[in-house]
């Protein structure tokens, strides 16, 4: 696929299709990486733990975060050597 460099402003961009942003998943920000003789544009990961906060949120409204497991240790029952 060819692109032109244009005018943004003050500086020069590309411009890419929306068929090819929603297939790589990318919305807001990329990663620029310089190689030799050519420049990646990737997609950023998502940071770790990006959500969860929401889906905890989530969870617990629909009272889906009961303990499965006991978190109390029985240590009378370990015998420790």
């Amino acid at each position: 696929m060819l692109a032109h460099v244009i005018s943004i402003g003050n500086s020069r961009g590309i411009r890419l299709p929306a068929s090819m942003l929603r297939q790589y998943n990318i919305s807001e920000e990329v990663e620029l990486l310089p190689g030799k003789g050519e420049i990646i544009i990737r997609p950023l990961a998502r940071k770790p733990r990006e959500g969860w906060k929401e889906a905890f949120a989530a969870m617990h409204a629909r009272g889906e975060d009961e303990l499965l497991i006991d978190d109390a240790l029985d240590l009378e029952a370990w015998e420790w050597k």
